[in-house]
């Protein structure tokens, strides 16, 4: 063997770095388990010790010293689904920005472009701004861009005699520009979060991918990544000013007959007395806590019975319209006379009637009777914790442009401090040069008025300016959780996004279910490891155990290489390892099988095995090319998991190929040089496929009949029952729910229908009384409440099935034990990558074995057979969905098998072929049909036995790694059986019956 010295070098230099890598994680492992004994299990203690320990020396290697904090962002990062917390994928509004770029973002040319645009995104490959200029050149052939875009804040790049491609040019640098400000920002706003190893990357057509790993309040990053950072300050109406106006709007709607419907307030009289009992406000006048004089008839009478007081409430809403859903800033004063309050509060309303009435405020009718510079806002969050009611807050909008005159550029700096009188959490601010002598001018133009303070269109405090405030400062109160004004003050000292940022695809495991899948994970690894390594030693003997050595230093390679990388390790990435022990296996069964050909030669032990390693190679390195090629493909069009998956498979292979080929050879070049006994099977072993001839080539045609049944009857199944889309192709919102006790999923199907408008589909994970519920409700709604609105309806409709009912916080953080959210776009992208990744697969695979054979036969009998292999997957899928206990989805998982599959068949095709070409090149005289039997039937041992193995593997994953991949495991084990028949009985016939041949012809029939 030449080159010893350089290759046992390189050996030990790999295993130096990869023990260097791997010692960080276990050295934070073991502070780790000091801090557990140290707080016995207390979370707040735990988190409290491992802040105060994080700067100090946790591991002294003499020439550097590493905190722990340090050391932690060493270790291997373990994915999201292994340790719990929340992955997110953010999309840029770029229709906004080109609304906002404008001088007109009303204008119906503009409006009807962006429309069109959007409907052409999805079937086009396009970007949304050049299919905005080509809609709108399309429905205005004169129209120019020019006389929308030229704005102040384009002068330098736009002005009236621009071309369309050059305003769209200035348009697409904008938004490029703005997708790199938002990642930047985000970041920063992470950053400050404090959240361990996350991760952020930009995906293009502008979304941004977040992993926050640990994250165990959703609602409270959600709000930190969707805030678009706004920041406004606007005068105010007084209430006295705009009630008038209000009884104007009742009085129309009256005339209008405008009946409140159901999605309108509940006509329970208690709901009136909860509204009253809202209006005490921090900033409020003396006397708000009164009763509102216009309601004070239908509470009068406290002992009626409840259908009476529904009467009486049926009665004034429909006299009423407006104030029964919104409460008037009035109240009764000592003199018992109605009294307005002071201030620009003039109404509450329950959080679920603003919806309602902001519509009925958009309406144009209604628009006309109030003033052209009154703008209505709600306040952010309801003034007590026990509130369900929001103020609504009467703006004045005095600019011709309707812009605040006061906005967020002019804030320097923010951060979180306390009330000087009340010690509440607010937050402080300072402004440049410009926005304090606004502010000094905003301030001493509304002495005895309120000044708004407004963030992403909702109002936060509203302050009553007493005087002059000059020196730029100024604080934004609002009744706030200390967490909630440091991630206000974060969000505004990083700045605003450029576009809004919408949450299009989440995923939310919980540290249970993570804790579980890293238990099933590692008792599948165990599992397999141990099948592996016994089947092995017991098949080869000695050469089987030096197989094993090499086994062991290829999953310590991957380790290391995923730890020097950064790489995340996912539970899909950990199914990749334990695939790849199964197929690290396959280069030493095929150098194994090749060495008892030779031995079975006549050939001495050292020649046999010399000779074995090199007849071996052009097949170990055609098939681990063919994975190598899967791998990045599955890495370029998949995401989240398929990644993880593809990561691990594309290190599996190149370890394997070092430790399974150069390692094992110099452990038997070293046992040749000691003279040591080298066996490679025992009597079993030696003569288990001796006398096995099967005749291939004449039974072709029944394999394709039994496979036509086959997919013939999947086809049947799937017009009869359809296939099992998961939620990342269809779209929606999935929850795992855990309960107390065993249910029947039509139990939790009609306890949510009527809430979810919508039956959703429930599926049973695993055990009775845990569920999979998927549904589509509000899932184009993008308000940043929208889960715990949904999460709250599935508390309601879950919480009577319960055997001892939780609270409703238990249900969100306990019970909830993951959710995942997909929208409709991000669904569309994945189905389109989905089927990208399969055809530039195939045609990879096609170009490769072209090259590779020099024969287009070839090529296409190794795609047909990817082809058959793919159908027959499908198949089976369609035929055992709804029969077998488990969730055969199509989802991502299942595409990452497909592709696995495909390179399973490749993978022993490309054996096969070589195999065939071989024995062709060899065997001149002979008919070609008996040598191409004699070829496949050599390879039976190698085969089958690589198939045993990987089968083997999976099944041990099946059974214990967990129910969240046991539809992809599934997958892969009817895609490893049905991959070794088609390299077999599929793609060899098809070369026959097509003409191809390596040396002349090889078809005959």
């Amino acid at each position: 063997m030449q080159s010893k010295g350089a290759i046992k070098f390189f050996a030990i230099l790999v295993t130096i770095i990869c023990l260097f890598q791997l010692s960080f994680t276990f050295v934070t492992l073991r502070v780790e388990k000091k801090a557990h004994a140290a707080t016995n299990g207390d979370p707040e203690a735990y988190k409290a010790y491992i802040d105060s320990i994080s700067p100090l020396t946790a591991y002294n290697l003499g020439v550097k010293k590493y905190s722990y904090q340090e050391c932690k962002e060493r270790e291997i990062n373990l994915g999201l689904d292994l340790k719990g917390g929340m992955n997110v994928t953010m999309e840029i509004s770029i229709t906004d920005l080109i609304r906002n770029l404008s001088n007109n973002p009303n204008d119906p040319m503009l409006v009807k472009a962006l429309d069109d645009a959007h409907q052409a995104k999805r079937t086009s490959q396009k970007g949304l701004v050049q299919l905005f200029g080509e809609a709108f050149e399309r429905n205005n052939p004169n129209a120019k861009l020019a006389a929308l875009y030229s704005t102040m804040d384009l002068q330098n790049r736009v002005n009236f005699n621009s071309t369309n491609q050059e305003v769209l040019k200035v348009i697409q640098g904008e938004a490029d520009a703005a997708i790199s400000r938002t990642y930047n920002i985000l970041r920063t706003r992470i950053d400050k979060f404090g959240v361990a190893q996350p991760n952020i990357q930009q995906l293009g057509g502008g979304r941004i991918l977040i992993e926050l790993p640990g994250v165990k309040e959703p609602d409270r990053v959600r709000k930190l990544l969707q805030g678009t950072a706004q920041l406004e300050f606007w005068e105010t109406y007084d209430n006295a000013e705009i009630f008038p106006k209000l009884e104007e709007v009742n009085k129309k709607l009256v005339a209008l007959d405008t009946p409140l419907n159901g999605e309108g307030r509940s006509t329970d009289s208690t709901a009136v007395t909860d509204t009253l009992q809202t209006t005490t406000v921090a900033d409020a006048d003396t006397g708000a806590n009164k009763k509102p004089a216009l309601l004070s008839k239908l509470n009068s009478d406290t002992s009626a019975k409840d259908t009476s007081a529904q009467a009486q409430f049926a009665k004034f809403s429909k006299e009423n319209p407006l104030f029964a859903l919104l409460t008037p800033a009035i109240f009764t004063n000592q003199q018992n006379q109605s009294e307005y309050r002071k201030g620009p509060v003039v109404g509450y309303a329950a959080i679920k009637d603003t919806g309602r009435l902001n519509s009925i405020f958009q309406r144009p009718e209604i628009k006309n009777i109030l003033p052209r510079d009154l703008r209505l806002l709600w306040t952010a969050k309801p003034p007590t914790k026990e509130s369900k009611f929001l103020e609504l807050i009467a703006i004045r909008v005095k600019s011709r442009d309707g812009k605040a005159p006061l906005d967020g550029a002019a804030i320097t700096d923010a951060t979180q401090e306390f009330g000087q009188f009340n010690s509440a959490p607010e937050i402080s601010m300072s402004m440049n040069p410009e926005g304090a002598k606004t502010w000094k001018r905003l301030t001493s133009e509304n002495i005895g008025k309120s000044i708004a303070i407004v963030l992403d269109n909702y109002v936060y405090s509203y302050p009553n300016v007493q005087g002059e405030i000059a020196g730029g400062r100024s604080s934004i109160t609002g009744n706030f959780e200390i967490s909630e004004a440091q991630d206000l003050a974060n969000i505004l000292k990083a700045g605003k996004l450029p576009a809004p940022a919408h949450i299009v695809e989440e995923a939310i495991v919980g540290p249970s279910l993570g804790d579980e899948a890293i238990q099933n994970s590692w008792i599948s690894f165990a599992g397999a490891f141990v099948v592996i390594l016994l089947f092995m030693g017991f098949y080869y003997m000695r050469a089987g155990w030096v197989a094993n050595l090499a086994l062991f230093a290829n999953i310590f390679f991957i380790m290391g290489v995923l730890a020097s990388l950064g790489a995340v390790l996912t539970l899909p990435g950990i199914a990749g390892i334990v695939l790849t022990i199964g197929l690290s296996v396959d280069a030493n069964i095929l150098i194994f099988e090749r060495v008892r050909e030779e031995l079975r030669a006549g050939k001495g032990i050292r020649l046999a095995i010399s000779d074995g390693f090199k007849h071996a190679m052009p097949s170990i390195l055609d098939s681990n090319f063919t994975l190598l090629i899967l791998g990045i493909v599955l890495y370029i069009f998949g995401s989240g998991p398929v990644q993880g998956f593809a990561t691990t498979l594309v290190i599996g292979v190149l370890t394997s190929l070092f430790s399974a080929v150069l390692l094992s050879r110099l452990v038997f070049e070293g046992l040749l040089d000691k003279n040591k006994p080298i066996s490679f099977g025992n009597n079993f072993s030696n003569n288990v496929y001796k006398n096995i001839h099967f005749n291939f080539v004449d039974n072709r045609k029944k394999y394709y009949i039994f496979s036509s049944i086959i997919i013939i009857a999947g086809i049947v199944a799937f017009s009869m029952k359809g296939l099992n889309y998961g939620v990342d192709f269809e779209g929606g919102r999935t929850y795992t729910i855990q309960m107390d006790k065993s249910l029947s999923t039509e139990d939790i199907r009609l306890a949510l229908h009527p809430l979810l408008v919508e039956a959703p589909e429930v599926k049973s994970v695993g055990t009775s009384d845990r569920f999979k519920i998927t549904t589509a409700y509000l899932i184009h709604d993008t308000a940043s409440n929208v889960e715990n609105i949904i999460v709250d309806k599935l508390y309601t409709g879950l919480k009577p099935l319960y055997q001892t009912a939780p609270d409703f916080e238990t249900f969100k953080t306990k019970d909830v034990i993951s959710s995942q959210k997909v929208g409709p776009t991000i669904a569309d992208d994945i189905k389109k990558s989905a089927v990208w990744a399969v055809l530039i697969s195939c045609a990879l695979m096609f170009g490769y074995i072209f090259i590779r054979f020099k024969k287009w036969q070839y090529g296409l009998g190794a795609v047909i057979a990817l082809f058959h292999d793919v159908l027959i997957v499908l198949s089976f899928f369609a035929i055992f969905n709804g029969i077998l206990p488990i969730a055969l989805e199509i989802d991502q998982h299942f595409i990452a098998a497909i592709l696995t599959v495909m390179g399973y068949t490749m993978t022993e095709s490309v054996v096969v072929f070589d195999r065939i070409r071989e024995y062709l090149g060899h065997h001149h005289t002979a008919p070609d049909e008996e040598v191409i039997n004699e070829a496949l039937n050599a390879t039976l041992s190698r085969t089958i036995n690589t198939t045993l193995t990987v089968f083997f593997v999976l099944i041990v994953i099946f059974i214990f790694g967990g129910e969240v991949i046991r539809g992809f495991i599934f997958a892969l084990l009817i895609g490893r059986i049905i991959g070794t028949y088609s390299s077999l009985c599929i793609s060899t016939p098809i070369v026959i019956d097509f003409g191809g041949k390596a040396n002349a012809s090889v078809a005959k029939k």
